[in-house]
């Protein structure tokens, strides 16, 4: 697993996740990711921010952890777009920044926060990728950022806020896996301070009853639910009348 200082040096994957703070990826779509990884499919890793602002443990601290957790979920790489925590906008220079990232990976399926948070930098930073995606597949957009590209999947995850479901992927196969890479975030878990908590449970506790909750809506243990960007094409239908039991 290779750490990227410039997203833009990011290499070819077929898909790419983007999250605003290191651990909001492997909350929301460490599961998929670890069932898309099992089915052959390359992943890319990328932070808007270095969760700096977070009332527990120190950048570095973070930046260890996510590396552990990028290699725990078997990424081709992972890199960090170095926006400031708690000041994510989708002004120009960053939404060139993420351009150039999403032109370099060229993914099929992109993963992104929803726009419905108490966050600021999730709200904003689904925009900025409403934004980038957009643009990255625009030939006169910043051509000197590289070929034109634009995922054919756009999935959005919730965060600290529900969000109905279009899409729920079943994990119940890699939960305990998922349960491995979020541990990686050892500074984020069962912190002294709880104050600062939307919620009042760390990161772990959300990911175990946020997946249990998606899961009972499709009858599996543990689920992951997602917001599809526009209709999802299919070609084949096998799977409408498949059950769990004959996975």
């Amino acid at each position: 697993m290779n750490t990227v200082t410039d997203p833009g040096d990011l290499p070819r994957c077929d898909v790419l996740a983007v999250g605003p703070h290191p651990d909001d990826i492997e909350i929301a779509c460490g599961g998929s990711l670890l069932r898309l990884r099992q089915q052959g499919a390359s992943l890319c890793l990328l932070d808007l921010t270095r969760g700096e602002m977070g009332s527990s443990g120190t950048v570095e601290d973070r930046d260890r952890e996510a590396l552990a957790a990028a290699t725990a979920l078997q990424a081709a790489a992972r890199a960090n777009l170095g926006l400031p925590d708690t000041r994510v906008t989708d002004d120009d220079d960053s939404t060139a920044r993420l351009v150039a990232a999403m032109r370099a990976v060229r993914p099929k399926l992109l993963f992104a926060p929803h726009e419905r948070d108490v966050h600021p930098d999730h709200t904003a930073g689904a925009h900025l990728v409403t934004r980038a995606h957009f643009l990255a597949g625009l030939r006169n957009y910043h051509p000197e950022l590289g070929e034109p590209h634009r995922a054919r999947v756009l999935l959005r995850y919730p965060g600290n806020h529900p969000v109905e479901p279009t899409l729920v992927v079943d994990i119940s196969s890699v939960a305990d896996q998922k349960e491995a890479v979020v541990r990686c975030y050892q500074s984020q878990l069962a912190p002294s301070d709880t104050g600062h908590l939307v919620q009042g449970l760390d990161l772990l506790e959300r990911a175990i009853i946020r997946q249990r909750a998606m899961g009972a809506l499709v009858a599996t243990a543990a689920g992951e639910g997602f917001v599809v960007d526009g209709p999802l094409a299919v070609d084949e239908l096998g799977w409408l009348v498949e059950t769990p039991t004959d996975r």
